[in-house]
């Protein structure tokens, strides 16, 4: 059986890692890697690729990036003389990039498995380009794994078929405590000056965070706000360092520290050590609370609301002073335990790999 595994942007690399490897221990498995290269820096993703012992893409489609239409047709158009090559017996996709859905289409209109991981996850907020490419992934979905009992309920809601629904745990946490201690290796805190515990870290790239000048100024001032009680790391996302020039908004606060991307044992073990992170990602979300890290989500809605749930996440909006009342409680509450979610313990990969062989 061979199987054409997706990967394109840099969230989807830790949730494709294990997989991979769960794969090549398979016999009468044949599993290829297509990289369509929608996010690519170079630099990153071979980091990427080397810190998880991922395998060379098979076939790198290049794509790079564009408006989510040019992005989308490109890989579609890319995609498809792969597929009629190589004859797959399925294609399996992760997360709600644009490579997800654009691959998940040409997949389905050829007539092949689609299998997809990750399914169910919703925050009910069409406005948000990945909700779209996330409910149409599904729709079209052969097999439909998911990371938390939301996304099994979601599905049976939206009427989806029982027998393509299987709740099977987290893979980006199968690569998490796959590493975690290699990450505690990390040089990271003594090459920033840091003390564990005495930071916080920031992440932001969500175009209602950053596209509204007012919102990315609201923010900036309730992170200088916290710069004043200790330092604020921000690994930058290219697009929100662009906003931040074209808006002409300042971060001359000492204590709110610019800093490029980090590889990914870099940042696990920037974040493991963090007395709070803010952040507008959903993976963050979830690492965080394997972690046990207080995490406050600059969103009015979240697709992995079982972090909410369990106490490890708090969705506190973009409005400052919701942001900084949030922050209050928790450096007056330190210590707050939170839960870990059902299957959340390193073996989705093997999971999945275990049902494809039964199903296909």
């Amino acid at each position: 059986m061979k199987i054409i595994n997706v990967a394109g942007a840099r969230p989807n690399f830790m949730k494709i890692a294990p997989l991979m490897d769960s794969f090549r221990s398979q016999a009468g498995i044949e599993s290829m890697l297509v990289h369509t290269g929608q996010h690519y820096d170079e630099k990153m993703s071979d980091l990427f690729f080397r810190e998880l012992g991922i395998p060379e893409p098979d076939v790198n489609l290049g794509v790079g990036s564009g408006s989510h239409a040019v992005q989308t047709a490109a890989i579609m158009q890319a995609f498809e003389p792969v597929l009629l090559e190589h004859k797959p017996h399925a294609v399996l996709v992760v997360g709600d990039v644009n490579s997800t859905i654009a691959c998940g289409l040409v997949t389905a209109k050829l007539g092949i498995k689609l299998i997809h991981v990750e399914a169910g996850l919703r925050s009910f907020d069409r406005s948000m380009p990945e909700e779209i490419n996330r409910v149409l992934t599904d729709a079209i979905g052969d097999l439909l794994f998911c990371s938390e009992q939301s996304g099994v309920d979601n599905l049976r809601q939206e009427g989806v078929a029982e027998d393509k629904i299987h709740l099977v745990g987290n893979v980006m946490i199968d690569t998490l405590l796959r590493h975690r201690g290699k990450a505690e290796t990390s040089r990271i805190l003594h090459s920033l000056g840091l003390s564990n515990g005495a930071y916080a870290v920031t992440t932001l790239h969500r175009p209602s965070n950053v596209d509204d000048v007012a919102t990315l100024r609201g923010v900036m001032g309730a992170l200088e706000e916290i710069g004043r009680e200790m330092p604020v790391i921000f690994p930058i996302h290219p697009r929100t360092r662009q906003r931040l020039a074209s808006f002409g908004i300042q971060t001359n606060h000492a204590q709110i520290r610019l800093i490029d991307p980090l590889g990914y044992l870099d940042f696990l073990k920037l974040i493991s050590a963090a007395r709070v992170v803010l952040t507008d990602s959903g993976g963050i979300q979830e690492e965080t609370t394997i972690l046990k890290v207080p995490c406050l989500t600059l969103r009015n809605n979240t697709e992995r609301p079982v972090t909410v749930a369990v106490g490890s996440n708090q969705l506190v909006g973009s409005e400052p002073a919701s942001i900084l009342k949030a922050y209050r409680h928790l450096q007056n509450h330190p210590g707050r335990s939170s839960a870990t979610p059902p299957l959340w313990d390193g073996h989705a990969a093997e999971r999945i790999v275990r049902i494809i062989q039964e199903k296909l």
